[in-house]
């Protein structure tokens, strides 16, 4: 993992937190629909991989979901990993992570 976090801005227009990172666009996606988040896709380009990106873009769109009082189902098989291996997450989460 580097150890430079990348600068993770949300869109809420295009609703998801995006980071822009050696050129490549690094994404979450969500949905919402009254108070239930969506996260429906996570993107990271393959050479950027295994650098933490795709988890901050993930604990920014939680830390999001809470601030909001909003429950997350993660529709994204990153983002249902991402909350089994953090179990402070798991009271956002609208049913079982996958």
């Amino acid at each position: 993992m580097s150890a430079m976090q990348p600068e993770v801005v949300h869109n809420r227009a295009a609703s998801r937190f995006e980071a822009e990172v050696d050129g490549g666009r690094c994404v979450a996606e969500y949905r919402i629909a009254g108070k239930l988040m969506t996260m429906t896709h996570t993107h990271v380009p393959p050479r950027l991989e295994g650098q933490g990106i795709a988890a901050a873009l993930v604990a920014q769109a939680l830390a999001y979901a809470r601030q909001e009082g909003l429950r997350v189902r993660p529709a994204c098989s990153y983002v249902s990993r991402y909350m089994q291996r953090h179990p402070d997450a798991l009271d956002l989460c609208d049913g079982e992570p996958n």
